[in-house]
């Protein structure tokens, strides 16, 4: 169907929750939802960045409704703590499981051992999502509840090996892809046993395409001159983070969404969402290779899915 990023559907009375919220993606993510109705649940680590992020969204929005979850990626107990302060909540329509460590390390490390790019963009969500199975599943019933995944087209130009989940690249960057690459195995598989359990839960997955600071709208206390600017060489065909943040938050409200299904800018780096193909190597990957991957990350993750 057409979609208009710039008219959502009416979100009044709908709860969504957005890891990452204090910036970037996430923070415009929220602040869409929250101007088409939503309840929005801002999830970060950062409490004064959550109380700057809330303020910004209701300047835009005036009345809009913001929850705080603190939550720190690189500790499973913090994870843990999030879900169940998640679960409190009357209900939950959505998550957008977009946060995680940027600087691009190889060698970094969090607070559980794992590397810094594996732990904190695949391993916590994975343990995010297994602790609110429960959650999700009573809420799941004659609507649709939608985990959308952050992903990035880099995991189509460059191919992972998942052989070894824990092995790190080379490069910071090859660290990263491969994190997002094994989010994309977990994120199609876990659509798959939605569907075999016969859930009302769909898994989504999408990308942002290419996005700079030097085109994101200004926001008090989000982006402006107190915040750190970072340089980028694509800013001459890039997008700002506002409009990078349309796939996820089409993904979460599109009436006509369907787990398994893949966003991304029309034009690959930047534009209107569509649905796109998927990956066949995330998404249809050889025998075998979902199952041991879903394994491996719930055994990172201290976690099981049912």
């Amino acid at each position: 169907m057409t979609w208009d990023p710039e008219q959502l559907p009416d979100l009044r009375g709908r709860v969504y929750a957005v890891t990452g919220a204090t910036g970037g993606i996430g923070y415009f993510a929220a602040e869409q939802l929250a101007s088409a109705g939503a309840e929005v649940v801002l999830a970060s680590r950062s409490p004064a960045k959550l109380q700057r992020a809330s303020a910004a969204i209701r300047e835009q929005v005036p009345g809009a409704i913001t929850h705080h979850v603190q939550i720190d990626l690189t500790s499973l107990a913090s994870v843990a703590a999030a879900a169940t302060e998640l679960t409190r909540l009357p209900r939950l329509d959505g998550l957008f499981l977009n946060g995680g460590a940027m600087p691009f390390s190889r060698t970094a490390r969090t607070e559980d051992g794992l590397p810094l790019m594996l732990g904190t963009h695949t391993v916590a969500n994975v343990a995010l999502v297994a602790r609110l199975m429960p959650f999700l599943t009573d809420q799941g019933g004659e609507r649709l509840v939608r985990v959308v995944h952050a992903s990035t087209s880099f995991v189509r130009q460059f191919r992972m090996s998942l052989t070894d989940v824990d092995r790190v690249p080379r490069t910071g960057i090859g660290a990263y892809v491969k994190a997002k690459t094994a989010t994309e195995v977990f994120a199609f598989e876990l659509d798959r046993r939605f569907r075999a359990a016969g859930l009302s839960l769909a898994s989504i997955v999408t990308h942002p395409g290419v996005a700079v600071d030097a085109r994101t709208p200004r926001r008090p206390g989000v982006r402006d001159e107190t915040v750190r600017h970072q340089r980028n060489p694509y800013t001459p065909w890039a997008q700002g983070k506002d409009t990078a943040a349309w796939p996820g938050v089409r993904a979460l409200t599109d009436p006509w969404a369907e787990g398994g299904e893949y966003y991304g800018p029309a034009d690959g780096a930047r534009g209107v969402p569509t649905r796109i193909a998927a990956d066949v190597r995330t998404a249809a990957p050889a025998p075998g290779t979902a199952a041991r991957v879903w394994t491996r990350l719930m055994d990172l993750g201290g976690v099981r899915i049912p």
